[in-house]
């Protein structure tokens, strides 16, 4: 696409957010170093704490092919091989007949239509920089060398280049990502095959971006997945992240992209031994703390609900909720680390939990569970698959019994994948029985949990001998 095709259809793909705006100031926006005439409804706006541009100047200075159709309040945009439509108060627009997913409706306000300057550079590879002590809003499209400053994406450049063009690949062929998680302020992303990702970072507001071509989603993705392939993970308890946002960004190549939203300016390393983990660490300490590292591993998830209970609960959540109160818990503690095999609702697979663990040098491993059974069949287990587990399992178990007030169904030993081929200590726990009508009830209870993850903690304390 030539410059100014690609300048327009970046500029199309987004709106405003619903809401009215003001004027911010005097202001100016400048396409490729050229300051653009602004009419007096040319204003750039602020909606919302949005900074937001009007298309319609653009598209004036560009020349570009449009039609509004006033009935139905298309606008049809043509550019060479490109037809872009999108209708006010609908979030979603087409290209070529593909529909793309809005995060809001397309707005007008008077005879202007805004768009959003985060979106444009976030989704189609736009230099964009908004100057608020000057009211002033950078455009540069790619290739350009005019704006103010050489840009790297791969060491924090404000660009979000587009997927290169290569040879198509087959979907057999496609890298799968299986699973994310995000914990020790580190996110993970386990694929079936090698991946090359790009990172980089933008500013207005702070991202990193992490595209990784010829990858697809899991079937695992499935039930989290919107109708446009995207999905985000909420992230707490991190002051530097807000969110985690994932999507299919590209069909040529297929490129999965996740975004992580900061608060503020944040460093970053990338880990990529081509071995199936990708791993952006966002401590600023990217050297070794040290200190013990322990790996919480809530079972299931995704697409793989576990056992359901007699009241059609699915375990996965359980198991999930559990890690997410052990994750506060281990927050407030300083003499040792943490990783979580996941944090939202995916799943990674069971050789992909393993690789968190075997990659991190994990020093103990803990899969949390619940069990399914016979109705009568009540209580917690604790399972261990290796000789040097067993101090663990009866550690572990000794709090589990403790904190549930269950039925002490005594440690146990069994082949389990997550416990067999991980190296360091390693144990499953199974906190109390779905079938079981007694169990059921108060397993989901937010009282349950937070005593199950009390005693969790402990145990992890005394194992590694901390106070």
């Amino acid at each position: 696409m030539k410059k100014t095709g690609l300048m327009l259809f970046m500029l199309i793909c987004m709106f405003a957010f619903p809401g009215l705006g003001h004027a911010a100031g005097s202001t100016n926006i400048y396409l490729d170093g050229k300051a653009l005439n602004l009419p007096k409804n040319g204003e750039v706006q602020n909606v919302n704490g949005n900074i937001m541009i009007p298309i319609r100047v653009v598209v004036e200075e560009l020349g570009f092919n449009v039609n509004w159709e006033k009935v139905t309040r298309t606008v049809t945009i043509k550019q060479a091989d490109t037809t872009l439509k999108l209708v006010v108060g609908e979030k979603t627009a087409t290209v070529n007949g593909n529909k793309m997913n809005l995060l809001v409706a397309p707005i007008l306000k008077s005879d202007t239509t805004l768009v959003p300057l985060r979106f444009i550079g976030e989704q189609f590879g736009l230099t964009v920089h908004w100057d608020n002590a000057a009211k002033t809003a950078y455009l540069v499209t790619p290739g350009d060398n005019n704006s103010g400053g050489d840009v790297d994406p791969g060491n924090g450049g404000t660009t979000e280049p587009t997927p290169p063009t290569t040879p198509p690949v087959t979907d057999e062929n496609l890298a799968s990502i299986g699973g994310i998680s995000f914990s020790d302020n580190k996110l993970m992303i386990a694929t079936d095959k090698n991946v090359t990702p790009n990172i980089f970072k933008i500013s207005g507001p702070e991202r990193i971006v992490i595209d990784i071509p010829n990858t697809k989603f899991a079937d695992t993705f499935s039930n989290i997945l919107d109708s446009d392939k995207n999905g985000y993970l909420d992230v707490e308890g991190y002051p530097a992240v807000s969110k985690i946002r994932y999507s299919l960004y590209s069909n040529s190549p297929s490129t999965i992209r996740f975004v992580i939203d900061l608060n503020q300016a944040q460093n970053y390393k990338l880990t990529n031994d081509n071995d199936g983990l990708v791993i952006i660490d966002l401590n600023s300490d990217s050297t070794s703390s040290g200190r013990k590292l322990v790996v919480i591993d809530a079972g299931h998830g995704g697409s793989d609900p576990g056992a359901i209970s007699v009241t059609k609960k699915k375990e996965k959540d359980f198991n999930l909720a559990v890690t997410l109160k052990v994750e506060q818990l281990l927050k407030k503690e300083t003499q040792f680390d943490y990783v979580l095999t996941r944090s939202g609702d995916t799943y990674p697979s069971l050789k992909d939990r393993v690789k968190i663990a075997e990659d991190m040098n994990a020093d103990i491993f803990i899969s949390i569970h619940a069990n399914a059974g016979s109705a009568t069949a009540s209580g917690v287990e604790t399972y261990y698959t290796r000789k040097e587990s067993l101090a663990l399992a009866n550690v572990m178990h000794k709090y589990l019994v403790a904190s549930s007030g269950l039925t002490d169904r005594k440690v146990r030993t069994k082949s389990l994948h997550v416990t067999r081929e991980t190296t360091m200590p390693a144990v499953l726990l199974e906190c109390g029985y779905l079938s079981n009508p007694k169990d059921d009830a108060i397993l989901f209870t937010e009282s349950f949990q937070n005593n199950v993850a009390e005693g969790i903690v402990k145990g992890i304390k005394e194992y590694l001998g901390i106070q």
